[in-house]
């Protein structure tokens, strides 16, 4: 009875340690209680030993995947269908391969063979000529033959030979016949260019900025800058920035507009200086920044007393310290009255400044006249700033720099002046003036900001 079985294909499942097996049954001793595979699979990987013998003590569960493959099934038609089996691919277990070879015969019926099974004619169709549904079907037979019909055992254990396919491509006899197809003067220009050697920080293409001049004044200053984009801006003199902020004034541009734009884009700088997004976030509460603001009594100080009203609204905690209390320009007392109302903290004394370090110090100490520079009290305060050791966003400082502290970043309005490496990185404001400004000072202007309301500027050294 045992012997019936012989040619089934099965699937073992083991006790743990042993794990499943799958192959075809070539012996079944009953005496000794074992069963022989041979094409035997251990955990869905081939193994290499002709045959496995498992003993019946260690079997748990026992399923018959096919029966034997010589098992042929006859129709009245004459028309046999032959099991073929079905090639292992690759990414598909054998149990997979198995199961579905399995599963298709079960669905499909003995009248409908499979695209799988071969049809062998009878006497009535041998001289039939073959139709052009059965020439497809035998081009479709052949294909899969020929794709999936190949075993892969071995070539699963030849390693491919990268060096040696390589080697078969001759890559100089494909570049000479592309270059034999191009013409005389492009040949020569790639020939003279491959025979220039670059070092691995140097680009093939030359890549100096094209220079263009949208901005000339009348009396440039000693220096000039460079934006991004390759537009020159020049430096102005102190005399021809003061008439272009009178006319702007005379026009409608009021010193309280002024300070206002030139408050908001300190406060864009301010807060990307300070983390933007990732600092301030209603999450991260604990880690809330503090900016203290450095005010003298003039134009700046008003500047940086809206930078400070402006960073409050956006929850920053800002300290605001004036220079001079006993005297102040009206702009100054109106922004003071207005940065009253955010609950900040107000100081007139050093001793009342952060003895921790704070994350930013707004600097607008010194005007351009350098005023109030030979106090005590200014110098008390320019020791506290770079003691803090906090990065400095200076606003419209002095050409030569803000004596005694030492600027990371300065944000200058409209045109800037011929400034010292003391104030640091340079960014130019828009104050948003008339083009009717520039004209009645001399000025041929085109605006260099574009899209941004605030750009970096470098030194032009070219």
């Amino acid at each position: 009875m045992a012997d019936q079985f012989v040619g089934y294909t099965v699937s073992i499942t083991c006790r743990n340690d042993l794990g499943s097996y799958q192959g075809q049954i070539c012996n079944v001793d009953q005496k000794e209680q074992t069963i022989t595979l041979k094409k035997a699979f251990k955990n869905g990987v081939p193994q290499q030993i002709p045959q496995i013998v498992l003993g019946g003590a260690d079997i748990t569960n026992l399923a018959i995947i096919d029966t034997a493959p010589d098992t042929v099934t006859a129709s009245s038609s004459s028309t046999v269908a032959v099991t073929r089996p079905v090639a292992k691919r690759a990414g598909r277990s054998v149990s997979e391969s198995l199961v579905s070879s399995k599963g298709s015969q079960l669905r499909d019926s003995p009248r409908k063979p499979t695209e799988d099974s071969i049809r062998i004619p009878n006497v009535c169709d041998v001289n039939r000529t073959p139709s052009k549904k059965d020439r497809l079907r035998q081009r479709l037979s052949e294909k899969d033959e020929a794709c999936f019909g190949t075993p892969i055992d071995n070539i699963l254990d030849q390693d491919f030979d990268f060096e040696k396919n390589l080697a078969l491509f001759n890559k100089q006899a494909v570049y000479d016949e592309i270059n034999a197809q191009r013409p005389d003067i492009v040949r020569h220009a790639d020939a003279s260019r491959r025979s220039q050697k670059y070092r691995h920080d140097e680009n093939v293409i030359a890549s100096t900025p094209a220079m263009y001049r949208q901005v000339v004044v009348p009396a440039p200053g000693l220096k000039e800058y460079v934006t991004d984009d390759g537009l020159v801006i020049p430096s102005i003199m102190p005399d021809l920035r003061h008439q272009l902020l009178s006319v702007a004034e005379r026009l409608g541009v009021t010193e309280e507009r002024q300070a206002e734009l030139m408050g908001r884009a300190a406060t864009e700088m301010a807060l990307q200086l300070l983390g933007g997004g990732h600092r301030l976030n209603p999450h991260n509460v604990h880690q809330w920044p503090t900016v203290v603001a450095l005010c003298g009594s003039h134009r700046q100080g008003a500047i940086g007393v809206n930078c400070a009203r402006q960073l409050a609204s956006h929850g920053v905690k800002t300290v605001v310290f004036l220079l001079d209390p006993t005297h102040m320009t009206v702009q100054l007392t109106h922004e003071l009255a207005l940065f009253r109302y955010t609950n900040n903290k107000l100081i007139t004394t050093v001793q009342e400044l952060p003895t921790v370090a704070v994350d930013l110090i707004v600097l607008a100490l010194a005007d351009e006249l350098g005023s109030q520079l030979h106090q005590a009290r200014y110098r008390a305060a320019a020791e506290w700033a770079n003691e803090n050791r906090a990065p400095v966003l200076a606003l419209d400082p002095p050409a030569a720099g803000t004596p005694g502290v030492d600027t990371k970043f300065s944000l200058v309005p409209v045109l800037p002046l011929a400034h010292s490496l003391d104030n640091g990185k340079l960014y130019l404001c828009n104050l948003a003036f008339p083009q009717q400004v520039f004209k009645e000072v001399g000025i041929k202007y085109s605006s260099p900001f574009g899209p941004k309301f605030v750009i970096p500027l470098h030194p032009n050294d070219t």
